[in-house]
């Protein structure tokens, strides 16, 4: 067995597992909450024996906080999508503005990997840009857990942040932008035809953290699929066959990704409906200045605590989000 193989074997083997954990989780869930419900109703049935007002305001209590429980378990169970279940690769790429653009990715990145821990959720960064002063230029990264995909791609969009620049000595309000792009991971199990002659494979010096290989040697791999122009690369694993794997395996995402993206396009002009993807079309609104606020644009949710929002606190906004996709009418969320 190769060392290739023997990766690919291993983490296919840890993705078997984890979804079987996932499985026994929900499980688990469903019978914690069916013994708090039976204790609710024995308090209810005690508060009302006794006309006991302590007892009563612990029912009314541990009923909300049930019922919060019970929605975000329907959501989980609604995430029912081919990949929802999957790991999801995440993208940042600041738009025009250097550096102010670059700390607003910056600023989302450490808002998602926030968001990920709150979930328990593993993060690994695939491919790391620094900013030429702060920032980055661009990140990939892998979120890794059970309806990881399922949740984040909520955030697939354009994100606008309006603010006092930090960096402008004259205090003026800046408006800068940046792209997150959300993927499924896409294991070969997945029929993706990729000819090796429609490659092009560079190899460099990674540029993270130095190591006893990192930095010394170029393992790190940029893979260009010549057809249709997409670019991978992935440079923090610790050989270059690990490193390509990663590639290939963000290169079928990626395709996967433009595949579904052609027919939902198809569906439109069938139905004679207008579907707006470009880089302008901003999904959301952070604002810091004249006052504090975030607002989903798509589905009106929004809070003044930015703050909260900053630090991972974005549930109930990807909540509002796939509460609203829920349609089974609409034939082209089941591509």
């Amino acid at each position: 067995m190769t060392a290739a193989d023997f990766w690919e074997d291993n983490e296919r083997a840890q993705k078997i597992i984890g979804e079987l954990n996932a499985i026994k989780q929900v499980v688990e869930e469903f019978g914690a909450m069916n013994s708090q419900y039976e204790d609710l109703e024995l308090t209810r049935e005690l508060a009302e024996d006794e006309d006991d007002d302590a007892m009563a305001a612990e029912l009314t209590s541990g009923v909300a906080a049930l019922l919060k429980q019970l929605e975000d378990y329907e959501l989980q169970l609604l995430l029912n999508q081919p990949y929802d279940r999957l790991n999801a690769f995440l993208e940042l790429h600041p738009g025009a503005g250097g550096t102010e653009s670059q700390d607003w990715a910056d600023m989302l990145l450490r808002m998602y990997r926030r968001w990920a821990e709150k979930r328990d959720f593993k993060v690994e960064v695939v491919d790391y840009l620094p900013g030429d002063e702060a920032g980055v230029k661009s990140v990939t990264l892998l979120i890794k857990g059970h309806n990881a995909y399922g949740y984040i791609k909520a955030e697939k969009g354009v994100h606008r942040l309006v603010r006092i620049s930090p960096f402008d000595a004259s205090g003026r309000r800046h408006t800068s932008f940046v792209s997150c792009d959300v993927m499924p991971e896409i294991d070969d199990t997945i029929e993706i035809d990729i000819r090796s002659e429609d490659l092009q494979v560079d190899t460099y010096r990674s540029s993270g953290a130095g190591g006893q290989h990192v930095n010394k040697t170029e393992s790190a791999i940029r893979i260009t699929h010549v057809p249709s122009g997409i670019v991978v690369a992935c440079q923090t694993q610790r050989s270059q066959i690990q490193n390509r794997e990663r590639a290939m395996t963000m290169l079928r995402s990626k395709l996967y990704e433009r595949k579904i993206e052609e027919q939902k396009k198809e569906l439109a002009e069938i139905r004679g409906e207008q579907m707006d993807i470009a880089w302008g079309s901003q999904i959301r609104s952070y604002v810091f200045h004249p006052y504090s606020m975030v607002k989903d644009h798509r589905t009106g949710a929004e809070t003044g605590n930015i703050g909260a929002v900053m630090d991972g606190e974005i549930d109930f906004l990807i909540d509002a989000y796939l509460r609203g996709q829920i349609n089974p009418k609409n034939d082209a969320d089941n591509f």
